[in-house]
């Protein structure tokens, strides 16, 4: 029995560790999605005066980034297509995974741990509030 235990413990305890991150990513994707959407539809849709596409997308990100995503997670937002008055927004989320939810893993025995991405895009028209495509 204890020779079972042995061999079982950590083989349960990495396919838990990997339902946990994929959880966790899961989970974090979901809320940026909200949370890029809601900030595109904010700032990027009717911009102040003078306020270029660069300047939205950095109050696009500060809004996502002070909403609450995990310690583990990284945004970043960029622009693309802004011809024609149609501006599309790229957010990007870069997960790292973590040790049940505590510190990020880098890698272990020797391997290291590529951080996930999740990418989720928006276009709008800058010129006409509230015009969603």
């Amino acid at each position: 029995m204890t020779i079972e235990f042995v061999v079982f413990f950590p083989v349960a305890l990495i396919v838990a560790l990997i339902a946990v991150n994929a959880l966790l990513f899961f989970s974090e994707c979901a809320h940026f999605d909200a949370l890029f959407r809601e900030a595109v539809c904010t700032y990027g849709v009717s911009p102040a005066y003078g306020q270029g596409v660069e300047q939205s997308c950095s109050l696009i990100e500060a809004s996502i980034e002070g909403s609450g995503l995990g310690d583990s997670v990284e945004v970043a937002v960029g622009s693309s297509g802004v011809e024609g008055g149609l501006v599309t927004f790229t957010g990007t989320l870069s997960f790292r995974p973590t040790l049940f939810g505590s510190g990020t893993l880098d890698g272990a025995f020797g391997v290291a741990f590529p951080p996930l991405e999740h990418d989720e895009s928006m276009t709008v028209s800058a010129y006409k509030p509230g015009v969603i495509l």
